[in-house]
């Protein structure tokens, strides 16, 4: 009988600003990349900059645009440049599937989420990516959430995110089993620019947290 190996935990690298953080990432066999299209994070690029950018991206590398309940002309100007896109905000199902472009949604865990509710509501994303609640701050607050909220079944694939860090990413793995986790600021030196040695040491410790 074929004995089948565990599933590795796929990462997501996000708010990339520099053409070098990208072509680490990619070294580090790094899944995703994910690119900040809203105006009012200190990581955010502009379309310009995301069409450079993403140039440089290689096959089988998944080009993430984030937004925050951005106008649709907007996001249509970015298609050209995306793979996935991530929806950040108060956007409705209906919204994030009008645009012919696979799509995962984004939810702050303020004590009110519904995680079974909104894996019904959000059927036809391809994840729920889960991040930390601050009021009037829809990511990168660098802070974690309970862990122990997320149910172990869910009818959605789950992406861990909010706080993590070299230091603490091994545990999140092993406690949560996410399919996959994105990180952003754990990884900086400063916003948008990203430390090399943090890149590797992330990398490393999902894939020790896999193999136990």
């Amino acid at each position: 009988m074929k004995i089948l190996s565990p599933m590795r935990t796929r990462i997501k690298f996000c708010g990339l600003t520099r053409r070098e953080d990208i072509e680490q990432a990619v070294r580090l066999g790094v899944d995703a990349l994910g690119f900040v299209m809203w105006p009012k994070s200190a990581r955010s690029i502009t379309v310009e900059q995301l069409a450079v950018l993403s140039a440089d991206v290689p096959a089988f590398v998944t080009r993430v645009g984030l937004f925050v309940d951005q106008p649709v002309e907007l996001i249509e100007q970015c298609l050209p440049y995306l793979d996935l896109i991530q929806f950040h905000g108060n956007e409705s199902p209906e919204f994030c599937a009008q645009f012919g472009r696979p799509w995962i949604k984004a939810l702050r865990m303020h004590e009110s989420v519904d995680l079974e509710k909104a894996a019904a509501d959000y059927h036809q994303a391809q994840a729920l990516l889960l991040d930390a609640y601050r009021p009037g701050i829809p990511g990168g607050t660098g802070e974690t959430f309970d862990w122990a909220r997320i149910p172990a079944e869910l009818a959605k694939p789950v992406i861990l995110a909010g706080g993590l860090t070299v230091e603490n990413i091994a545990l999140a793995v092993q406690q949560v089993a996410p399919y996959a986790v994105d990180v952003s600021g754990g990884i900086e030196l400063t916003h948008g620019c990203k430390d090399v040695d943090k890149m590797a040491s992330f990398v490393s410790q999902v894939a020790f947290a896999d193999a136990r």
